[in-house]
C-alpha cells in the first residue's frame, strides 16, 4: 500500500487544508491511502472510488468522504475539477464523520465555502477570519446527508466474483436466477447470502449498481434514452424516476 505524497499538507498543523486541481478524463490514482481524511468534491465531472468493500460514484456538484488510512483507488470520468479537503483524523472524529466511504450531498453554502477555502493558506491563523471560515467549512461537511450511490461488495468469494463481473456489464435484465447460477448456488442460498454479506437484497443492489453506471455514462455525454436502453430500463421515464429519487432532479436537467 502506498500513500499519495503529492500534497505537502499531510503534516500541516491545521485541522483542514483545501486544494483545487483539474484532471484529464481517465486519470487514475491506483490503490493508496492518506494520513488525513479526504473530502473530494467534484466541482465538475464524475469521480469513481473503489475499495475492498465496494465502489462509489460521485456526480458533478457532489462529494465523497474517504476516511484516513482507508485503501482506495480513484478515477476521473471525463474532465474533472476536484476540490479536496484534507481533514486531520482527530478533527474528523470530533465532527462525527463516518468510518467508511460515503457520497455526500453538497449545499450551496458548502460550495461557496470550498471556493473561498481554496485561497486560504495552509498555515492559516486559527483565531482570524480564515480560521473561522475553515471551522464553518468542516461543520458544513459533517452536516451533509449521505446519498445512496454505492454498490457494496460481499466478502463471500463466489458472490464477490459475480458482483465484480456484473459491475463490468451492469443490466437490470440480469435476474436473481442468472446470478445464482453464475455463483454456483441455488436461488435460495444466493438470496440469503447476498443479503447477509451486503445488508441489502440483490434487486436493491442491482438497481444501485445500474444507477452508478448511468451516472458515469451521462457524465460522458451519452443521451438519457441510450443510457436507459443500455442498462435495461423499461423506458427512459422509468430511469428518470429512479434517478430523481436519489439526486432530486431528472437526469436531463441535472446534467
Amino acid at each position: 500500500m502506498r500513500e499519495i505524497s503529492r500534497h505537502p499538507y499531510q503534516n500541516t498543523p491545521r485541522d483542514a487544508v483545501v486544494t483545487a486541481i483539474d484532471y484529464a478524463d481517465g486519470t487514475l490514482f491506483p490503490l493508496h491511502d492518506h494520513q488525513r481524511g479526504q473530502f473530494a468534491y467534484a466541482a465538475s465531472g464524475v469521480i469513481t472510488v473503489f475499495t475492498d468493500d465496494g465502489n462509489w460514484v460521485v456526480p458533478p456538484q457532489r462529494g465523497i468522504w474517504v476516511p484516513a488510512q482507508l485503501p482506495h483507488s480513484m478515477q476521473m470520468r471525463g474532465p474533472v475539477t476536484l476540490h479536496n479537503t484534507y481533514i486531520r483524523k482527530q478533527a474528523a472524529q470530533r465532527l462525527g464523520l463516518p468510518g467508511q466511504c460515503e457520497v455526500l450531498d453538497v449545499s450551496p453554502l458548502l460550495r461557496l465555502l470550498l471556493m473561498k477555502a481554496i485561497d486560504v493558506p495552509a498555515r492559516y491563523s486559527t483565531q482570524g477570519h480564515d480560521g473561522y471560515l475553515m471551522g464553518l467549512l468542516l461543520h458544513e461537511i459533517a452536516s451533509m446527508p449521505a446519498l445512496s450511490l454505492n454498490a457494496p461488495l460481499p466478502a463471500e468469494p463466489r458472490l464477490a466474483t459475480v458482483c465484480r463481473a456484473f459491475l463490468q456489464q451492469p443490466s437490470l435484465q440480469v435476474g436473481i436466477d442468472d446470478m445464482a447460477q453464475r455463483a454456483g448456488m441455488s436461488r435460495r442460498t444466493f438470496t440469503r447470502h447476498f443479503r447477509l454479506h451486503t445488508g441489502i437484497s440483490y434487486i436493491e443492489w442491482r438497481q444501485q449498481a445500474c444507477l452508478l453506471a448511468a451516472i458515469v455514462m451521462l457524465g460522458k455525454g451519452q443521451s438519457v434514452t441510450q443510457v436507459a436502453m443500455d442498462l435495461g430500463y423499461s423506458s427512459s421515464s422509468a430511469f428518470a424516476t429512479v434517478f430523481k429519487q436519489v439526486l432530486g432532479e431528472v437526469p436531463s436537467r441535472y446534467f
